[in-house]
Parts: structure tokens; C-alpha cells; sequence
């Protein structure tokens, strides 16, 4: 492990670094180094909130098998074994949902790659049960966008947002999502992998470099070893990493990656070198993940340090994603993700208008178009005005 970083890890509660010392429990051979006295100092109610914030119970569960009886309370190993056990029914569930979605689409002309799901879960971890989905997350390229709604409409699905303003989806967005109420499936239909202005492979280059499942009877396809690279460690940064399942993602894939050269080419490409090396920092940090040579240019980095050091403030917080997305923390972190580039037409987005916008202004279709002038002025009204 690197220990060039100055990361305050003193941020962390004591019952969150338990859980960490527990997630790295095989690289450290056991937690005999964790005193008795530590551990009576545990809250485990606290604890089991941790575990089930971070959405790694399974592991944890099955982590517990290995370690001593009376080392950890009866209660808490009872409580996230049933939670391992309905997560596995879980997995089953969605694995096949995921092939008759894949079917639905294929048999229709339209290219699917899941980005997520129990593909993700069988690659890494070589277990679907061990690690969670609460959806399917599919990519699919933004022609077939109209053809693959009528679909899922047909097939029971109903989707769960408006399209918005002039299109604005488009610029906005990268996903939509659909409820089956009679399955209890959310599905994410993405035609981008993460929102404008990040820069990210076509499609077509994605599918070049698709894999094929080993899950399911039926051809059900998701990202070659890079490409899902890339984008765990995007989608990971851009929720600020406040869910430790994600960085176990980066940690498996890692361990497991057979072309770094290969995948530092890549993501040169795209101008994202310095999350890449957040992600590392911390994996390094907190999961002991090996980082190979080629790879370590990466984390010789202030710029990931310093990202590195924000996001412990968010994988110490328990809140929901959606309270942690509307601080201004978290605003100010997303935006410092950007490149100078990004940044520019991050704001020129912002100019485009949105539902909010005709919201505070209804105007009819044809004076659409005044909405660009007005933006800025409806924007800063919104702001004006305090919820009653």
C-alpha cells in the first residue's frame, strides 16, 4: 500500500473504520489486530446502520463466517445474515429480468449493455449475492430511445419522470427511469453513461468492446474490463464516493485487471485522470488496493489528493444521497471534479431552460423561445422566493 498521502482519516467514527478494517479482512489475515476493548467500545446499532448505508452487508455477512464466535455479537450477525439472504433472492430476481430485458431489446434490433446488475456482481466478486443492485442500469444508443419506450410501456413498465423542456433531457440527463409495479423492477435506460460535459467512448465503441455473460442461456452483454473501469470510477467520484460498495468496486476491479497499459491509454482520452487517481488514493488508502506501476503516475497527484480528502466527508455521512446532492458541499465538490473545458460548457448547460422554468412561467409553445433570455431572471426569482 502507498502511504505518501496525507489523508485525515480521523474524520472516520470508530464504527465506520470497523467496518473498513472488516472489508479488507482478507488481505489482513483476520482482525486479531483490533483490540477487545475496541470493540466493546462499538456501538452496534450504529454499526448495522453503517452497513446497511454502504449496501455491503452481504460481504460483511459472509465475512463473519471466518472470525471466532463471540467476536461479534449474535444480533448483529443474525441481522445481516437474513439481510444476505434476501439480497441473494434479490440478485436472482433481477438476474432474470435483466435476460428478458435483454431478449425484449435484441429481438427487437435494439443494442443493450448493462452497466450494472448481477453481470457486475458475477464479474468482480465471482458471486452475485455479494454484492447489491437495487435496479438495472442498461445502456443503449440514443436513436432507439423512442423505439425502446413504446417497448417497456408495452411491457408493463411505466416511466417515472416527465421528458421536460425543449428537449432539455438531452443536455441534462444521461438516464430515465421506468417502474414495473406488478415486478417491483426500476429500470435506468441510459443513453449516456454519465451527464454532459464529461467525455466518454461512443456507443459503438462500447459495444467493439462488449463482453458476454456467463449468467443467463440468453446473450445478455455489458462492458469490456476497461470501459466498466471507466465508468465505476465516474459514476463513484460523481456521488462523492459516499457509499463504500462502490470503492470495493475499483478495489475487485484492480485486483482483477489484466491490461493497465491498456486502460491508462484510455482513460487519457477522456480527461479524467485526476478522479481516477481520487479513486486510487482511496482504495489504497482505505481498502489496502494494490496499485501496479503503471498506475501510480496517476496518484502523484494533489489535485486527487485533495478530491481524495473532500470525499471522506461524504463516506462518513449517513444522510440519503438526495439530502447530501442539495448541499452546497457537495456542489462545490462536483463542480472542482470538472476540467476548465468541462466547466465551460457545464455553464452554458446552464443557460439551457428547463421544466422549472415554465413552471414559474408558463408560456404557450410558440413563445418557447423566450425562455432563453428569460432563464437567468427566472432563475435568480426562484431563488428569491422561500418555500411557504
Amino acid at each position: 500500500m502507498d502511504n505518501n498521502f496525507n489523508l485525515d482519516l480521523e474524520l472516520l467514527s470508530k464504527e465506520l473504520s470497523l467496518l473498513i478494517d472488516l472489508l479488507k479482512m482478507e488481505e489482513e489475515k483476520g482482525i486479531t489486530y483490533i483490540s477487545k476493548t475496541e470493540l466493546n467500545e462499538i456501538d452496534w446499532d450504529i454499526f448495522l446502520d453503517l452497513v446497511c448505508h454502504h449496501r455491503v452487508y452481504s460481504l460483511i455477512s459472509s465475512k463473519f463466517k471466518s472470525l471466532d464466535e463471540g467476536v461479534i455479537p449474535l444480533q448483529v450477525i443474525k441481522s445481516l445474515r437474513n439481510l444476505h439472504k434476501e439480497n441473494t433472492l434479490r440478485m436472482l430476481h433481477l438476474t432474470g429480468e435483466m435476460e428478458q430485458i435483454s431478449k425484449l431489446f435484441l429481438e427487437n434490433n435494439i443494442p443493450i449493455l448493462l452497466l450494472k446488475g448481477p453481470v457486475i456482481a458475477a464479474d468482480l466478486y465471482g458471486d452475485i449475492s455479494l454484492r447489491t443492485s437495487r435496479d438495472l442500469d442498461i445502456l443503449i444508443p440514443i436513436d432507439n430511445l423512442k423505439k425502446a419506450d413504446q417497448l417497456l410501456l408495452k411491457y408493463g413498465f411505466e416511466r417515472e419522470e416527465e421528458t421536460g423542456l425543449m428537449n432539455e433531457w438531452k443536455y441534462r440527463e444521461h438516464h430515465f427511469a421506468y417502474f414495473h409495479p406488478q415486478k417491483n423492477i426500476i429500470l435506468e435506460i441510459h443513453w449516456r453513461m454519465q451527464r454532459l460535459p464529461s467525455k466518454e467512448p461512443r456507443f459503438k465503441e462500447l459495444w467493439e468492446r462488449k463482453r458476454i455473460s456467463k449468467l443467463t442461456t440468453y446473450p445478455v452483454y455489458y462492458l469490456g474490463e476497461e470501459d466498466l473501469f471507466l465508468y465505476l470510477i465516474s459514476h463513484g467520484a460523481r456521488h462523492g464516493w459516499f457509499r463504500l460498495r462502490w470503492l470495493l468496486d475499483i478495489d475487485k476491479s484492480m485486483r482483477k485487471m489484466s491490461n493497465f497499459t491498456k486502460v491508462k491509454l484510455l482513460l487519457e482520452s477522456y480527461n479524467n485522470l485526476h478522479i481516477v487517481g481520487q479513486a486510487l488514493i482511496l482504495a489504497s488508502q482505505l481498502l489496502n488496493t494494490p496499485i501496479q506501476e503503471e498506475m501510480k503516475v496517476l496518484i502523484n497527484n494533489n489535485r486527487s489528493e485533495k478530491l481524495a480528502q473532500k470525499s471522506l466527508y461524504f463516506i462518513n455521512c449517513v444522510e440519503s444521497l438526495d439530502t447530501i446532492m442539495s448541499t452546497k458541499y457537495y456542489k462545490r465538490y462536483l463542480f472542482s471534479l470538472k476540467s476548465n473545458q468541462q466547466k465551460i460548457i457545464f455553464m452554458l448547460i446552464f443557460f439551457y431552460p428547463s421544466k422549472a422554468d415554465a413552471k414559474t412561467l408558463m408560456l404557450p409553445g410558440l413563445f418557447h423561445f423566450l425562455y432563453f433570455p428569460l432563464r437567468p431572471f427566472l432563475w435568480a426569482w426562484r431563488k428569491t422566493i422561500k418555500p411557504s
